[in-house]
């Protein structure tokens, strides 16, 4: 699931993470107070990485287990939920930059009959439309009753495959025929985790694996398909109500957004591909070309203004970010577009049950637009 208001070629891991050096001890001001603040809002536990230039701080505040009053700190597992579409996209791009697809590819080339009926037309839809989130098709993740196995049966562990969340979508008419609409659709991604596996023959997580987790050294990031726990040291994920909804099956987001990963790890991801050391250039341009959502959506990216400042003076640096949000966990990350400054900053709470019934799902807190201009701010 997102959330939207909260906010080449194969390189070797110490050229996509750039020399990044220790910092000083201290934070950016204002950073280290506004990750308090979050928690003092109602966050059991929040961790922040931030970067300017070569100067990077990974910091910390809160829990990461409310029932053992383990500390949460900034090396622990969280689930990035639709950051994981970033990876995606840039599989996708990378394969159009070696020759082996278009994005201007009819979705039905490369899965043939798969969206059809209905008004929904894949001969119509092209790879592109996927991406950015034009293709009009359903999302059956906002049902409340897409969720029931796991909500109101407790079945942590039940499986949806993406096929049968695509068959449940196309059972719905397009969300919208205006020629220039937009709408965000976790769907699109499962039918890009797809296109991946028809153009490779090889599963979708094994290609994120082989083409930017290995090479850029991404030890605390997996892709775990039914697998409902999170392996290693990690952050536990909250609702409203305190409960802890950790152990989740990631099946129904796929490559939506099943991935699991850390402050760090996201970091020098967006880091070598913002700043263009995943992808040839033709294909960057492609990646950071908005569509018309609000704000603008590149291929899996979001281009993101962060206010510096208030009152007539005030200015604003542009930045590219991605975010995520599901059971117990939400995350944002933002690189400016000068790829000098970076934040990546995960709290262990988020209420789906909440959101399903479009009741706010995370505390009210100011805090985290104050980690912004701490960190990307003059």
């Amino acid at each position: 699931m997102g959330i939207c208001a909260v906010v080449v070629g194969m390189l070797p891991a110490a050229a996509a993470a750039g020399a990044a050096e220790r910092g000083p001890a201290a934070p950016p001001a204002g950073l280290q107070e506004a990750v308090e603040q979050t928690v003092a809002d109602g966050f059991p536990g929040v961790v922040a990485y931030a970067r300017r230039g070569e100067r990077e701080w990974r910091t910390a505040a809160g829990l990461a287990d409310t029932a053992t009053g383990e500390r949460a700190r900034p090396d622990q597992r969280f689930r990035i939920a639709s950051h994981t579409k970033s990876f995606v996209s840039t599989v996708l791009l990378q394969l159009e930059g070696e020759g082996r697809l278009s994005l201007d590819d009819k979705v039905d080339r490369w899965l043939p009959g798969v969206v059809r009926g209905n008004g929904n037309d894949g001969t119509a839809i092209t790879v592109r439309q996927l991406l950015n989130h034009t293709s009009a098709i359903y999302d059956p993740t906002n049902e409340p009753e897409f969720f029931a196995p796991y909500l109101e049966r407790h079945d942590w562990d039940y499986v949806y495959t993406p096929r049968e969340v695509i068959a449940r979508a196309v059972r719905h008419g397009p969300t919208f025929t205006e020629k220039e609409g937009w709408g965000y659709s976790n769907t699109n991604y499962l039918l890009a985790g797809l296109v991946i596996e028809a153009v490779t023959q090889r599963s979708a997580p094994s290609e994120i694996h082989r083409r930017i987790i290995v090479p850029l050294g991404l030890k605390d990031t997996s892709f775990p398909v039914t697998d409902p726990n999170i392996r290693g040291p990690h952050l536990h994920g909250y609702d409203l109500k305190g409960r802890d909804v950790t152990r989740f099956s990631p099946s129904y987001d796929w490559t939506a957004g099943a991935m699991i990963s850390t402050v760090g790890d996201l970091a020098r991801f967006h880091r070598a591909l913002f700043t263009g050391m995943l992808l040839r250039p033709a294909q960057q341009r492609e990646l950071l070309t908005g569509s018309r959502g609000k704000p603008a959506y590149g291929l899996g990216v979001r281009s993101v203004d962060v206010t510096c400042g208030s009152g007539p003076g005030s200015k604003q640096v542009s930045a590219w970010g991605t975010d995520g949000s599901g059971p117990g966990f939400t995350s944002m990350s933002l690189t400016t577009a000068d790829g000098g400054r970076q934040l990546v900053l995960a709290a262990n709470l988020y209420d789906l049950g909440a959101e399903l019934k479009d009741e706010m799902p995370v505390p009210l807190t100011r805090a985290l637009e104050q980690a912004q201009t701490a960190v990307l701010c003059d």
